[in-house]
């Protein structure tokens, strides 16, 4: 037996321990999985199931959950706990399904990853705007999460659209451009078995190169890989944390770490609460057969859509006015806990010439002093403070925007910046 038929059968093995597990009773309501049809572009004839729960909201949440080799959409649905979560948090999902032999999605393609390169990421971001355009749901809350297959298509679609997904969340997966083949094969054993190493910088160039130009917000992200996964294997956890947090420009020292639950190691970076940039999971002993019960609704709470209907815990950003020059705009929105705090800031270029790089200096109230940041670097620590761009955000057109953030320690004193000045001319 080749390598590629053992891998197949390990695979098909998996599956049949997420059946045996993980199989539970369709939502106890009047909704139903209903198959859409003519949905937009669709090069690879991918096939899709929705679901819209009772009593859904204006502008409610959706997500895509996206399955596992030999796997399809309906058996995703009524294998996972996130259709009886939606009906709960009254979100949308959308479930792929891939059509050819095999049932694996293009994650290894030049065309699959690349924005709007084609191939199965293009079906699925065709899915999200028809049911976004119907539906009328909220753009800012537009996650993905997947098992095998899909964790790591869940990679692929968060480096392809950072501007359409706010948050991913891959069960058993691989980090963006492991599988990467350029000889029409779909399956690339090295990465499987774990013998992908790269650096951080390396791992987060290939996200950025996915999509060139684009500056804004990074999607969030939450991995989670078993100790004892003989399929896609342990090491691809650790290139996962790599990568997602040097797209966030954090350290890969964790912010906190804990065990939610009796073998679930969890360690977050650039925050402690319940939606940092970048949250990890590793379950001791367990194998290729996730998620298991109880990790759905721990993803959808990483995603913030337990809370208040599905919009993320994050405090409205209150925009500073605009300067007199009418060189720049900025928001700062601040979260903050006992000690600490995160900041997300954006900065707008309402000036007429294109900026091509771009510093931000600002005071830091008293007692203030940050500790990691992300698309961004920040110098130094405290008192008056200078944010310049990474290398793929330095450009900024007239009427676009630029976002960065980072985290501080704070000792009692939560208030914002008085002012800022960007490239000498001042944002009050």
């Amino acid at each position: 037996m080749n390598v590629r038929a053992r891998i197949v059968g390990a695979l098909i093995a998996a599956v049949t321990l997420i059946v045996a597990g993980l199989i539970t009773a369709p939502p106890a309501s009047s909704a139903q999985l209903t198959e859409v049809t003519g949905f937009g572009t669709n090069p690879t004839n991918l096939r899709m199931h929705l679901y819209v729960p009772d009593g859904v909201g204006t502008r409610p949440p959706l997500l895509v959950a996206v399955h596992y080799c030999t796997g399809s959409g309906p058996a995703f649905y009524s294998g996972t706990e996130f259709a009886s979560l939606a009906d709960r948090y009254k979100f949308i999902v959308i479930y792929p399904s891939a059509t050819r032999s095999g049932s694996c999605f293009d994650v290894s393609s030049p065309q699959a990853l690349r924005h709007d390169g084609g191939s199965d990421p293009v079906g699925i971001i065709s899915m999200v705007r028809y049911v976004q355009q119907r539906y009328s749901t909220d753009p800012d809350r537009t996650f993905v999460t997947g098992a095998s297959s899909g964790a790591m298509m869940t990679n692929v679609l968060l480096g392809d659209y950072p501007d359409v997904f706010k948050a991913g969340a891959a069960f058993a997966g691989v980090p963006f451009a492991c599988f990467a083949t350029t000889d029409g094969s779909m399956w690339n054993s090295a990465c499987a078995n774990g013998q992908v190493s790269k650096t951080p910088q390396q791992w987060g160039d290939l996200v950025r190169g996915a999509y060139p130009g684009y500056s804004g917000s990074r999607p969030r992200m939450q991995v989670w890989h078993g100790t004892a996964d003989t399929t896609l294997q342990y090491p691809n956890f650790q290139e996962e944390i790599k990568q997602w947090t040097n797209v966030h420009g954090l350290s890969q020292t964790p912010s906190s770490t804990d065990q939610p639950r009796s073998g679930w190691n969890r360690t977050r970076y650039g925050g402690t609460g319940t939606t940092p940039p970048v949250e990890a999971i590793s379950l001791q002993g367990v194998g290729h057969n996730v998620p298991m019960s109880g990790m759905a609704a721990a993803a959808i709470a990483f995603f913030g859509l337990d809370q208040g209907g599905g919009s993320t815990p994050t405090p409205t950003p209150t925009p500073t006015p605009t300067p007199g020059t009418g060189a720049c705009r900025v928001t700062y929105a601040m979260n903050s806990w006992n000690t600490g705090f995160t900041a997300e800031v954006t900065i707008t270029n309402t000036g007429t010439s294109q900026l091509t790089s771009w510093a931000l200096t600002f005071t830091l109230p008293a007692g203030q002093s940050v500790t990691s940041a992300w698309n961004a670097t920040i110098s130094p620590a405290s008192g008056q403070v200078t944010a310049r761009n990474v290398s793929y955000n330095g450009t900024v057109a007239p009427g676009a925007s630029a976002s960065f953030g980072f985290q501080a320690t704070h000792t009692g004193n939560t208030s914002k910046p008085a002012a800022f000045t960007l490239n000498g001319a001042t944002c009050t």
